[in-house]
């Protein structure tokens, strides 16, 4: 299973209010590059004008991003378009394509166990944080009840 060139990729959109992400943002993606967790395939800056013209570049092309790519030019115009839709006439956003290390090291081993991934479903985070805040109040009601 590690002869594989890649393992489990995910597509992330992330939004910011203006014509660009600051700083802290490639800093986090460097740290958990750094730290084995994922590795960026690739990484394209998305912006959507007041007329809702969607654009975009690759971020490797104009050296935005200090994170070294292991690819770049996976993400097609059609993945352009399809996830600019959803942005709000003047937003950016950045479409990262990320391996998960972590999920290919973990599919690796069970395989090397006779095992094998099935299914995988992201539930966002502020969908947990919401159950887990209701399940604490729902405890917390037949602690005292």
């Amino acid at each position: 299973m590690d002869d594989e060139q890649f393992g489990p990729v995910e597509l992330v959109l992330a939004e910011f209010t203006g014509d660009r992400p600051s700083g802290p943002v490639f800093d986090a993606l460097q740290e958990l590059s750094d730290a084995g967790t994922i590795r960026l395939i690739d990484l394209v800056h998305i912006t959507k004008d007041e007329s809702d013209v969607v654009s975009f570049t690759e971020v490797a092309d104009v050296g935005d991003g200090p994170v070294d790519l292991a690819a770049s030019g996976l993400v097609s115009d059609e993945d352009v378009e399809e996830l600019g839709a959803m942005l709000p006439a003047g937003a950016s956003a950045l479409l990262l394509v990320v391996e998960l290390l972590w999920a290919k090291k973990l599919a690796s081993r069970l395989f090397e166990a006779g095992g094998a991934v099935v299914d995988s479903i992201r539930i966002p985070a502020p969908v947990v944080n919401l159950v887990a805040q209701e399940a604490a109040r729902v405890g917390q009601e037949q602690e005292v009840g």
